[in-house]
């Protein structure tokens, strides 16, 4: 018995634009792990619970990080338009915009395309690639 393909079974194309968007805007989460917490504090040069006091919420038993009162992430330069832990950033930055509530179906895809500069253009990202990349987190 063969497993069905997603209808994304193609592939999808992106090419970040680094416009900044899906660091900004309503209020939100950015849920990040222990180990992200350690490489983040350790990029921003503080100790981990100095770090967690700072710039980590909780939100029930997740942890996210906190945002300036605009809803922008605490990391994101709104003057430069760009992110400040680039290389630290956590998983679900990472796998942007590969996750499951943007590929639930081809309208949610298009939707995602419609917010995101980047979605739908560039080269081709092969489906094993935007599977790899689901597996990260749940968003």
């Amino acid at each position: 018995m063969s497993e069905q393909q997603p209808w994304y079974a193609d592939g999808l194309r992106f090419k970040c634009s680094q416009c900044g968007d899906c660091c900004t805007g309503a209020p939100g989460f950015v849920w990040v792990n222990q180990d992200e917490i350690n490489a983040l504090a350790a990029l921003v040069g503080v100790d981990v619970e100095k770090f967690e006091q700072k710039y980590v919420r909780k939100v029930g038993v997740r942890r996210s990080l906190v945002e300036f009162p605009n809803g922008d992430c605490v990391f994101f330069d709104g003057e430069a338009r760009k992110c400040t832990v680039y290389d630290a950033r956590p998983r679900q930055c990472r796998s942007w915009p590969f996750w499951e509530s943007n590929l639930r179906s081809p309208e949610t895809w298009k939707q995602t395309c419609e917010v995101c500069p980047g979605s739908g253009k560039g080269k081709l990202v092969p489906v094993e690639r935007i599977i790899e990349q689901l597996k990260m987190i749940r968003v």
